[in-house]
């Protein structure tokens, strides 16, 4: 299963710690889905917050000599890591999820996950639920987490700060492959919605890119 994170970052984006890691692009413009997340906050947000994960990931890395790692042995062995370095590495990836999986189209489940999404939730509607009273009730800054466990089941769970699911220091049964990550942040929503996160929870399910879901959820059970 942590073998699949090789191949997330195949399909969605090229990264080793070889060479200085750059902030990579939007695949929209940041006046995208101004319904859901204003452009101010699409700025900060990207230009300035995973900006500064990308420069200071730099920066943990040169430290801590951990040049011609992947990410994938980084963040699976992270407790062997500064805090620094947990940080920037967890904000980086999970950023570079999230933007993926967003969308200003109408999009929606292959087969295969909206079976498993059937099969395990009962119903779209009722993940949506479940999944927005987890991730609302996180306490402080978080995820809420839609992953592919090791025995290849779907489940939801949240993580504080900038850690997720493929972190050896996250319980090991909250462990798994993210396919869906949702920030909850203040950064990531309190412009437009202030203190309302369940608002901003229900209206994000609006942009969510279910063909780039899917495709994780398919590369997932094939590792």
């Amino acid at each position: 299963m942590k073998s699949y994170l090789t191949l997330l970052f195949l399909a969605l984006f090229t990264f080793t710690t070889q060479a200085q890691i750059e902030l990579p692009e939007l695949p929209y413009s940041t006046d995208a889905f101004t319904n859901v997340i204003d452009q101010k906050t699409m700025e900060i947000h990207y230009g300035k917050h995973h900006q500064g994960y990308t420069n200071n990931l730099n920066k943990a890395i040169e430290k801590e000599k951990a040049s011609g790692l992947d990410i994938q042995r980084i963040l699976n062995k992270i407790s062997s890591y500064s805090t620094a370095m947990r940080n920037n590495a967890g904000g980086y990836y999970n950023h570079d999820l999230f933007w993926n999986i967003l969308t200003p189209e109408k999009t929606t489940p292959n087969q295969a996950l909206a079976q498993a999404i059937e099969k395990e939730f009962d119903s779209m509607d009722n993940l949506k639920e479940q999944m927005n009273k987890e991730t609302a009730g996180q306490f402080g800054s978080g995820w809420g987490w839609l992953i592919v466990t090791e025995s290849g089941d779907l489940k939801i769970v949240t993580t504080p700060n900038q850690d997720n699911p493929l972190m050896d220091v996250v319980p090991i049964e909250d462990q798994g492959t993210p396919i869906l990550g949702i920030d909850v942040w203040e950064h990531a929503y309190y412009l437009k919605y202030q203190n309302k996160r369940a608002e901003y929870l229900n209206n994000i399910w609006d942009i969510i890119n279910w063909e780039k879901v899917g495709e994780l959820y398919k590369l997932a059970l094939k590792s």
